[in-house]
């Protein structure tokens, strides 16, 4: 199984990139991983919140394949602890998806396309994050939940 982090727009904070850059590394060595970064619409400034959605959507949708597992990060979605959410990832590579798809969307969510596309809805957490701050949190527990699964000593309980 290969995970795959979807994003709109590129990360700009070099201090975040650093992160992201070393987690990724890391990740490399349990299973494939990648981030796609959709680039940012162009020209918003005229936009409703409505239209930047349903704009974002369609490049969303068209950076799914047939076969993808699709979960939304999303403030309504279900909240894991790091153990559980390893759990989720483990019954995922069973069940022999072949790409399991993390979703992080603009700063207005999603269109009302993507989340019917989409096969469920998590939640870092009920705090806000910015979408930069959340592809390096992200990656990290994405990490955490590879070592909880290998029983190394990263993660603590």
């Amino acid at each position: 199984m290969k995970i795959v982090l979807v994003v709109i727009g590129k990360t700009d904070e070099p201090y975040l990139l650093t992160g992201i850059e070393k987690f990724e590394k890391r990740l490399k060595h349990y299973i494939p991983y990648e981030m796609q970064v959709i680039p940012d619409l162009k020209k918003t400034k005229n936009l409703s919140a409505n239209q930047q959605k349903k704009m974002e959507g369609q490049l969303l949708l068209q950076a799914f394949k047939p076969g993808d597992h699709i979960l939304l990060l999303d403030e309504k979605g279900k909240e894991y602890g790091s153990v559980d959410f390893a759990g989720m990832l483990e019954k995922q590579m069973i069940a022999g998806l072949k790409r399991l798809v993390f979703v992080i969307g603009g700063p207005y969510g999603f269109s009302d396309e993507v989340y019917a596309k989409a096969n469920g809805k998590i939640s870092l957490s009920k705090m806000t994050y910015s979408h930069q701050m959340v592809r390096l949190i992200f990656a990290e527990q994405i990490y955490r939940a590879m070592t909880i699964l290998k029983n190394e000593p990263y993660h603590h309980e």
